[in-house]
């Protein structure tokens, strides 16, 4: 099976890693150290790394930090039911729910600030 992988950087990689295994069904994958954990769910892999861990340098002389727009994406079927979970469970959104032609969708933040987007297609 090949993977599509995506890194955020986050400060707290245990935090981090239960945020995704307990509330998005995540599993651990790989876990060689303190600052760095690779969790898989399906055919994805999100590299999870502190901003001094690996995937920290950047070319352009600055540091990476978490928070931004960019996301993962992740479909659910029932979007109302899990924001409700998620929300008894502590988990910060930005902003409420939106409804589209695509479907609708809200942005759950993990402890990190970084952005997943919970979505349900349109029937």
């Amino acid at each position: 099976m090949s993977y599509a992988s995506v890194r955020y950087i986050v400060d707290d990689v245990d935090a981090a890693a239960a945020f995704y295994t307990d509330h998005l069904g995540f599993e651990v994958a790989f876990r060689p150290g303190p600052g760095f954990a690779i969790l898989q769910r399906d055919a994805l892999r999100l590299l999870l790394s502190t901003p001094s861990g690996p995937g920290g340098a950047s070319r352009a002389g600055g540091r990476p930090e978490p928070g931004g727009w960019n996301r993962v994406q992740i479909e659910v079927d029932d979007l109302a039911g899990r924001v409700r979970e998620l929300r008894d469970a502590g988990v910060r959104f930005r902003g409420e729910l939106v409804h589209g032609r695509g479907g609708d969708q809200i942005l759950a933040e993990d402890p990190s600030g970084n952005p997943v987007e919970l979505f349900h297609p349109a029937s």
